[in-house]
């Protein structure tokens, strides 16, 4: 015979009616179950908002319910961050007046907790990075400058030995400059803004460790000083970068030479790495090489004593060893072709460094 049957039946003839019981069921999991990222944004900034101001209250003196404790709104900042990497929900959380609030709250220093500014403050780098218009719109609210503000008023009068503030973790600082940068890289108009802002290059600086000697912090951590380095590198070796803009760096440039390459008593092998990164990217670009030629001698020295080390280590540690084994490779063919800049303009002097070695004023 030539019928086939593949030993199914008639749909009319297997199919039951849903009962009311899997109806409620079906309809609850899709209600719940798909999330309103618009919504559920309003719902966390009005949340937020009435416990911080009810904690505000409290520290008044007040009488007053806080709805959520500190976990509470760590854990919504936390959502929120996790919607606004979106950049659709970014821009739509700006429009919900979100910046503001954000930055406010991580101004508040006497008021919101630390880890909530902290929060804020993450928040606030998410929503930024890569977002033109989100950029536009903190810059138009002044955030270089409230940033600037924010970092250094880290810094207390006078450092009590025996009381050390909670940020000699340098958390709230590393928080600040990743914000700081996400508000700026990327953008030519940003970045320019910035650069001519006077305490907020002083930032890099800080966050780098040029002024430890006179800071009221010790010197910074290495998780401050990477961000400090990722955003300096992001700004000098940028496609709209110019000669000039390198040497408002000269400074910071010599201090990476100095303390993050040459100098190798407790160095964090992350930040050599990113130092010679940066270092060969800046010989590469050309655009200033003047800065890095004032340190050749000591560059050179350090690279052939380090290369030889990396080449005489076996198994894992050398496995671990071999990026900055390529790196150092790379910046010494780079300074043995490297020439002087052509232009012989002055460059603009930043700030006045501590730091090992001359210090004589760079072309």
């Amino acid at each position: 015979s030539l019928a086939y049957s593949d030993g199914t039946r008639p749909s009319d003839e297997t199919m039951t009616p849903m009962s009311e019981e899997d109806k409620a069921f079906l309809e609850a999991v899709m209600k719940d179950g798909i999330i309103d990222e618009n919504q559920q944004m309003k719902t966390i900034l009005k949340d937020v908002t009435t416990s911080l101001e009810a904690m505000r209250e409290k520290s008044d003196g007040k009488d007053v319910h806080v709805p959520l404790n500190e976990e509470e709104i760590e854990e919504l900042l936390l959502e929120l961050r996790d919607i606004v990497e979106q950049i659709d929900y970014a821009r739509a959380f700006a429009a919900m007046k979100g910046l503001p609030f954000l930055l406010g709250c991580a101004s508040q220093r006497d008021v919101v907790p630390r880890s909530i500014r902290i929060s804020c403050l993450g928040v606030l780098a998410t929503m930024c990075q890569n977002n033109p218009p989100v950029q536009t719109e903190l810059l138009g609210l002044g955030s270089i400058r409230i940033l600037t503000e924010i970092y250094f008023a880290e810094y207390p009068d006078e450092l009590v030995p025996s009381e050390p503030p909670e940020e000699c973790d340098g958390n709230i600082r590393a928080k600040t400059v990743q914000a700081m940068s996400a508000n700026v890289r990327n953008n030519e108009m940003a970045e320019d803004l910035f650069c001519q802002i006077e305490d907020a290059l002083r930032v890099i600086a800080s966050a780098l460790g040029l002024f430890s000697q006179q800071e009221t912090l010790p010197s910074p951590p290495a998780s401050l000083q990477k961000r400090a380095l990722f955003f300096l590198r992001a700004l000098i070796t940028s496609d709209t970068s110019t000669m000039a803009r390198v040497r408002m760096f000269n400074d910071c440039i010599c201090y990476v030479c100095d303390n993050l390459i040459c100098d190798f008593q407790g160095a964090n092998v992350e930040l050599r790495e990113m130092s010679l990164g940066m270092i060969a990217q800046i010989l590469t670009q050309k655009l200033s090489v003047n800065a890095v030629l004032s340190r050749k001698e000591s560059l050179v020295a350090t690279g052939v004593r380090r290369v030889a080390a990396i080449r005489e280590l076996e198994g894992e540690k050398r496995d671990f060893a071999n990026i900055e084994l390529e790196l150092w490779e790379s910046v010494l063919v780079l300074l043995s072709r490297a020439e002087p800049d052509h232009e012989s303009a002055a460059a603009p002097a930043m700030i006045e460094h501590k730091k090992s070695g001359d210090t004589e004023s760079l072309p």
